[in-house]
């Protein structure tokens, strides 16, 4: 930044004095505090207090209708004849809320007037220091940096400032949500409350009803059980008639048992001695014939013994003649097979014979060498025969 000449610096300089000067005199003559008075400070003071007080009050007795409120909302289901007090609790919960709303506006406002005094004064006080430290600069350096530091320091916190703003309207903007929200929570709690009166008048009406069928329903269950009981009691007796019917029958057939017992008795004693008289025969007869019995297998038992001497020698002789029977049929059969074996010789040697016949005619040995003469003779006719009667027919066909 080019530095100003001496004459500039002390132009600025007499402006800057002149800011300075109608600063320290707003100072002088704007309300600003109540510094050095002690009655306006020891009267803002109590009412501050007595604000303080009735507002502590005012809290406390919001609380405990708001509790009263909560208990009474738990109570309401099963206690709808008392939805008029409730009622009355609400309204009294709003003229607190309201006399709490105002209570709190007020100390806002006083608080935010005293603020604004004081904040105006320190702005004053700020600016005046900017500017002395800006004319010493100027006089000193003959520039004006510090106030261009203090002007975007002032822009930053404006900026700052704004930001601060539009997060504050922000914030009015969900209070306000949450408020109409808040609101229609209170609407749908009252139209739940009415429901549920409703329900209670609905459920006290079922209830008398359950009761008259209750009743109606214990008449006839009693009738029905009376019923019941006369019908079992008439059954049983129905049943005993039955049994003693019954016990009738079978002593009746208690007695015709004993009496056939005894028969059957009788009978089997009279059998058993008949039995005993025929057990002693047989057991005679089984002695007798036992002992018949054993003369007779002494007997076979004798011819067993001669019978078995015979057939040993009929054995022996048996064997005998086997022996015989075997030598004769050995003889016969070398015989046989002497025979075949001759036949066998015979006929090879005849064939042997009649091979070397045929073999001596074929090649003309021996006796018969003047045989083969005969034959070439025979064969030299024939083909001369045949010479001639080709020629005449060959003649002939000329």
């Amino acid at each position: 930044m080019e530095k100003f000449t001496h004459l500039e610096a002390l132009l600025f300089t007499a402006v800057l004095e002149n800011c300075v000067d109608q600063l320290s005199i707003l100072g002088y003559i704007m309300p600003v505090s109540y510094e050095g008075k002690t009655d306006l400070s020891h009267t803002c003071s109590q009412e501050m207090k007595e604000i303080i007080e009735t507002q502590k009050e005012l809290d406390m007795s919001y609380q405990e209708l708001m509790s009263a409120r909560q208990g009474s909302e738990e109570r309401v289901t099963c206690m709808s004849p008392k939805s008029i007090e409730h009622k009355q609790e609400w309204g009294r919960t709003e003229d607190l809320k309201s006399a709490h709303h105002l209570s709190r506006r007020a100390m806002k406002y006083s608080a935010l007037s005293v603020e604004n005094l004081r904040k105006i004064q320190a702005d004053r006080q700020y600016a005046s220091d900017v500017i002395t430290v800006t004319m010493k600069n100027m006089q000193e350096l003959g520039t004006f940096n510090s106030l261009t530091e203090a002007n975007e320091r002032e822009k930053a916190k404006k900026s700052k400032f704004h930001d601060f703003l539009i997060r504050s309207e922000e914030g009015k903007k969900e209070i306000k949500a949450l408020e109409k929200q808040l609101q229609d929570v209170k609407e749908e709690t009252e139209i739940e409350l009415q429901n549920r009166d409703n329900m209670i008048l609905y459920l006290k009406d079922e209830l008398q009803e359950m009761k008259a069928k209750t009743y109606m329903e214990s008449c006839y269950m009693k009738k029905s059980t009376d019923l019941q009981v006369h019908q079992t009691q008439k059954w049983c007796s129905n049943a005993e008639n039955v049994r003693d019917k019954e016990i009738q029958k079978l002593r009746s057939k208690t007695d015709e048992e004993i009496r056939v017992h005894m028969e059957i008795e009788n009978f089997l004693r009279q059998h058993h001695k008949m039995v005993e008289e025929k057990l002693e025969y047989w057991m005679d007869k089984y002695e007798n014939d036992t002992h018949a019995k054993d003369e007779e297998l002494d007997a076979l038992k004798a011819s067993k013994a001669n019978n078995l001497e015979m057939l040993q020698r009929l054995a022996k002789e048996c064997q005998v003649f086997e022996e015989t029977i075997i030598s004769d049929w050995a003889e016969k059969e070398a015989k046989r097979r002497q025979l075949e074996q001759d036949a066998l010789e015979l006929k090879s040697i005849l064939k042997l014979q009649a091979w070397w016949r045929g073999t001596m005619v074929r090649r003309n040995l021996g006796p018969y060498q003047a045989l083969r003469k005969i034959r070439e003779k025979q064969l030299s006719k024939q083909k001369e025969k045949g010479k001639k009667e080709k020629s005449g027919a060959k003649k002939k066909t000329r």
